[in-house]
């Protein structure tokens, strides 16, 4: 009889791939983008969190994103305010 408190291990094989001619592990599950991110693979923390926070910050983007944002959120608020039915000759002078 088995003892009820024990858990039954796994069973382990010594499987190498037979075509696997390249570099690391094989079974390594890893998107193609990894290396270039900075928030893959953190570490787990406050602190950490923080300081990667500070890290993104340094690091400057594209030139144009701001202006791209909002040039793209101000289209959106007027399809929107159009979609509502907006008198929009509020804002004008008489």
């Amino acid at each position: 009889m088995r003892n009820p408190l024990k858990l039954r291990k796994n069973k382990e094989f010594n499987y190498s791939p037979r075509y696997y001619k390249g570099e690391g592990n094989p079974f390594k599950i890893e998107h193609k983008l990894d290396k270039f991110r900075s928030t893959a693979n953190t570490k787990r923390g406050l602190k950490n969190k923080v300081n990667s926070a500070m890290d993104d910050l340094k690091v400057e983007g594209d030139k144009n994103l701001k202006l791209r944002f909002l040039i793209i959120v101000a289209i959106l608020v007027l399809l929107f305010l159009f979609v509502i039915d907006f008198d929009l000759s509020i804002f004008l002078n008489p």
